[in-house]
Protein backbone atom coordinates (compact mmCIF):
# COMPACT_ATOMS: atom_id res chain seq x y z
CA UNK A 1 0.00 0.00 0.00
CA UNK A 2 1.38 3.59 -0.64
CA UNK A 3 0.94 6.26 2.17
CA UNK A 4 1.88 9.90 1.48
CA UNK A 5 4.86 9.89 4.45
CA UNK A 6 6.61 13.23 3.82
CA UNK A 7 5.84 16.38 1.04
CA UNK A 8 9.00 18.26 -0.28
CA UNK A 9 8.79 21.46 -1.48
CA UNK A 10 11.44 23.07 -3.64
CA UNK A 11 12.47 26.53 -3.20
CA UNK A 12 14.46 28.65 -5.01
CA UNK A 13 16.44 30.10 -1.81
CA UNK A 14 16.75 27.19 0.46
CA UNK A 15 18.20 29.20 3.82
CA UNK A 16 15.13 31.77 3.78
CA UNK A 17 12.62 28.82 3.27
CA UNK A 18 13.87 27.08 6.13
CA UNK A 19 13.59 29.99 8.17
CA UNK A 20 10.36 31.04 6.78
CA UNK A 21 8.62 27.51 7.80
CA UNK A 22 10.73 27.03 11.18
CA UNK A 23 9.53 30.68 12.34
CA UNK A 24 5.66 30.29 10.81
CA UNK A 25 4.81 26.62 11.70
CA UNK A 26 7.42 24.28 12.99
CA UNK A 27 6.03 21.62 11.05
CA UNK A 28 8.73 18.69 11.56
CA UNK A 29 10.58 16.30 9.12
CA UNK A 30 6.86 15.55 7.21
CA UNK A 31 7.77 19.15 5.39
CA UNK A 32 11.00 18.93 3.70
CA UNK A 33 12.90 21.38 1.65
CA UNK A 34 15.14 21.05 -1.52
CA UNK A 35 16.82 23.64 -3.33
CA UNK A 36 15.73 24.00 -7.20
CA UNK A 37 15.61 26.39 -9.86
CA UNK A 38 13.34 24.84 -12.15
CA UNK A 39 10.71 27.39 -13.81
CA UNK A 40 7.65 27.54 -12.92
CA UNK A 41 4.73 30.73 -13.28
CA UNK A 42 1.29 31.20 -11.45
CA UNK A 43 -0.73 28.24 -10.07
CA UNK A 44 1.37 25.28 -9.09
CA UNK A 45 -1.78 22.85 -8.45
CA UNK A 46 -1.68 22.50 -5.21
CA UNK A 47 -2.10 23.71 -1.61
CA UNK A 48 -1.25 22.65 1.58
CA UNK A 49 -3.92 22.71 4.20
CA UNK A 50 -3.16 22.77 8.24
CA UNK A 51 -6.55 22.03 10.27
CA UNK A 52 -6.56 22.77 13.97
CA UNK A 53 -9.26 22.75 16.90
CA UNK A 54 -10.29 26.28 16.98
CA UNK A 55 -9.69 30.40 15.23
CA UNK A 56 -7.14 31.11 18.09
CA UNK A 57 -4.87 28.59 16.61
CA UNK A 58 -5.85 29.89 12.97
CA UNK A 59 -5.30 33.45 13.93
CA UNK A 60 -1.90 32.08 15.46
CA UNK A 61 -0.06 30.34 12.78
CA UNK A 62 -1.43 33.09 9.77
CA UNK A 63 0.07 36.08 12.68
CA UNK A 64 3.33 33.66 12.44
CA UNK A 65 3.46 33.37 8.73
CA UNK A 66 2.63 37.03 8.14
CA UNK A 67 5.63 38.22 10.80
CA UNK A 68 8.15 35.49 8.95
CA UNK A 69 7.22 36.87 5.51
CA UNK A 70 4.09 35.40 3.71
CA UNK A 71 1.62 37.30 2.31
CA UNK A 72 -1.98 37.58 2.67
CA UNK A 73 -4.37 35.55 -0.19
CA UNK A 74 -7.29 35.44 1.77
CA UNK A 75 -7.73 37.14 5.09
CA UNK A 76 -8.67 34.90 7.95
CA UNK A 77 -12.77 34.94 8.74
CA UNK A 78 -15.76 33.01 9.26
CA UNK A 79 -17.54 31.01 6.97
CA UNK A 80 -20.33 28.07 6.48
CA UNK A 81 -18.04 25.60 7.62
CA UNK A 82 -16.42 27.27 10.52
CA UNK A 83 -13.16 29.50 9.95
CA UNK A 84 -10.25 30.15 8.24
CA UNK A 85 -7.61 31.86 5.68
CA UNK A 86 -4.80 31.65 3.34
CA UNK A 87 -1.55 32.55 2.80
CA UNK A 88 1.29 32.39 0.33
CA UNK A 89 4.84 31.93 1.61
CA UNK A 90 7.67 33.37 0.43
CA UNK A 91 8.83 30.29 -2.08
CA UNK A 92 5.19 30.39 -3.54
CA UNK A 93 3.83 27.73 -1.24
CA UNK A 94 0.26 27.90 -0.65
CA UNK A 95 -1.07 27.61 2.53
CA UNK A 96 -4.34 27.14 3.73
CA UNK A 97 -5.54 27.56 8.14
CA UNK A 98 -8.76 26.28 8.83
CA UNK A 99 -10.89 24.69 11.32
CA UNK A 100 -14.37 23.67 11.73
CA UNK A 101 -14.91 25.46 15.02
CA UNK A 102 -16.55 28.88 15.02
CA UNK A 103 -15.64 29.77 18.83
CA UNK A 104 -12.28 28.89 21.01
CA UNK A 105 -12.35 26.96 23.59
CA UNK A 106 -9.10 28.75 24.98
CA UNK A 107 -6.33 30.57 24.22
CA UNK A 108 -3.85 29.04 20.97
CA UNK A 109 -1.95 25.52 21.65
CA UNK A 110 -0.33 25.79 17.71
CA UNK A 111 -1.26 21.94 17.70
CA UNK A 112 -1.75 20.55 14.19
CA UNK A 113 -4.49 18.26 14.21
CA UNK A 114 -4.25 17.73 10.44
CA UNK A 115 -2.05 18.06 7.69
CA UNK A 116 -3.26 17.82 4.21
CA UNK A 117 -1.75 18.21 0.95
CA UNK A 118 -4.30 19.03 -1.71
CA UNK A 119 -3.94 18.20 -5.16
CA UNK A 120 -5.27 19.89 -8.09
CA UNK A 121 -6.49 17.21 -10.36
CA UNK A 122 -8.16 17.64 -14.58
CA UNK A 123 -9.97 14.94 -14.24
CA UNK A 124 -11.14 13.95 -10.04
CA UNK A 125 -12.21 10.36 -11.14
CA UNK A 126 -9.75 9.61 -13.12
CA UNK A 127 -6.80 10.83 -10.62
CA UNK A 128 -8.79 9.06 -8.17
CA UNK A 129 -8.47 5.32 -10.12
CA UNK A 130 -5.35 6.05 -10.38
CA UNK A 131 -4.47 6.32 -6.77
CA UNK A 132 -6.64 3.50 -6.28
CA UNK A 133 -4.37 1.06 -8.28
CA UNK A 134 -1.74 2.10 -6.51
CA UNK A 135 -3.16 0.90 -3.02
CA UNK A 136 -4.19 3.90 -1.63
CA UNK A 137 -8.31 3.82 0.40
CA UNK A 138 -10.73 6.29 -0.14
CA UNK A 139 -11.84 7.79 2.85
CA UNK A 140 -14.17 10.35 1.61
CA UNK A 141 -15.60 10.94 -2.10
CA UNK A 142 -17.54 13.59 -3.26
CA UNK A 143 -18.19 12.64 -7.22
CA UNK A 144 -15.82 14.51 -9.85
CA UNK A 145 -14.83 17.28 -7.34
CA UNK A 146 -13.02 16.25 -4.24
CA UNK A 147 -11.71 13.00 -3.02
CA UNK A 148 -9.65 12.43 0.29
CA UNK A 149 -7.59 9.16 0.88
CA UNK A 150 -7.33 7.38 4.39
CA UNK A 151 -4.27 7.80 6.01
CA UNK A 152 -2.33 5.80 8.92
CA UNK A 153 0.20 5.81 11.38
CA UNK A 154 3.20 5.49 8.63
CA UNK A 155 1.29 8.42 6.63
CA UNK A 156 1.15 11.59 8.94
CA UNK A 157 0.29 13.61 5.57
CA UNK A 158 -3.03 13.01 3.92
CA UNK A 159 -3.64 12.99 0.67
CA UNK A 160 -6.61 14.62 -1.25
CA UNK A 161 -7.59 15.74 -4.49
CA UNK A 162 -9.70 18.67 -5.59
CA UNK A 163 -10.77 19.75 -9.34
CA UNK A 164 -7.73 22.33 -10.36
CA UNK A 165 -10.00 25.03 -10.75
CA UNK A 166 -12.26 24.79 -7.90
CA UNK A 167 -9.20 24.62 -5.97
CA UNK A 168 -7.60 27.70 -7.17
CA UNK A 169 -11.08 29.88 -6.32
CA UNK A 170 -10.96 28.05 -2.77
CA UNK A 171 -7.44 29.32 -2.37
CA UNK A 172 -8.08 33.12 -4.04
CA UNK A 173 -5.91 32.92 -7.02
CA UNK A 174 -6.23 32.21 -10.92
CA UNK A 175 -5.97 29.02 -12.33
CA UNK A 176 -3.53 29.33 -15.05
CA UNK A 177 -0.36 28.12 -14.59
CA UNK A 178 2.89 26.34 -15.85
CA UNK A 179 6.05 24.46 -15.75
CA UNK A 180 7.04 22.53 -12.27
CA UNK A 181 5.19 22.18 -9.33
CA UNK A 182 7.82 22.95 -7.23
CA UNK A 183 6.48 20.04 -5.05
CA UNK A 184 7.41 16.05 -4.63
CA UNK A 185 5.33 13.35 -2.72
CA UNK A 186 7.44 10.86 -0.32
CA UNK A 187 5.40 7.67 -0.74
CA UNK A 188 6.01 3.96 1.02
CA UNK A 189 6.31 2.76 -2.79
CA UNK A 190 8.68 3.51 -5.46
CA UNK A 191 9.11 6.30 -7.85
CA UNK A 192 5.83 8.00 -10.02
CA UNK A 193 4.24 10.03 -11.96
CA UNK A 194 0.45 10.78 -11.81
CA UNK A 195 -2.05 11.50 -14.42
CA UNK A 196 -1.54 15.73 -13.66
CA UNK A 197 2.10 15.33 -13.72
CA UNK A 198 3.13 15.31 -9.17
CA UNK A 199 5.79 12.92 -8.91
CA UNK A 200 6.77 10.69 -6.13
CA UNK A 201 9.46 9.28 -4.66
CA UNK A 202 10.34 6.79 -2.36
CA UNK A 203 10.51 8.42 1.56
CA UNK A 204 13.76 8.64 2.61
CA UNK A 205 14.56 8.86 6.52
CA UNK A 206 17.09 11.77 6.36
CA UNK A 207 16.05 15.15 4.31
CA UNK A 208 16.25 18.39 4.82
CA UNK A 209 13.51 19.84 6.50
CA UNK A 210 11.52 22.78 7.60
Amino acid sequence: MTSLTSVTLEVDDLAAADRFYTAAFSLGPQVRLRACDTATKGFRGFTMSITVSQPADVDSFIGSALEAGATTLKPAAKSLWGYGGVVQAPDGTIWKLATSAKKNTGPATRKIDDLVLLLGAEDVKASKQFYVERGLTVAKSFGGKYVEFASDESGPVKLALYKRRGLAKDVGVPEEGDGSHRVVLGGTSGAFTDPDGFAWEPATVTSPSA
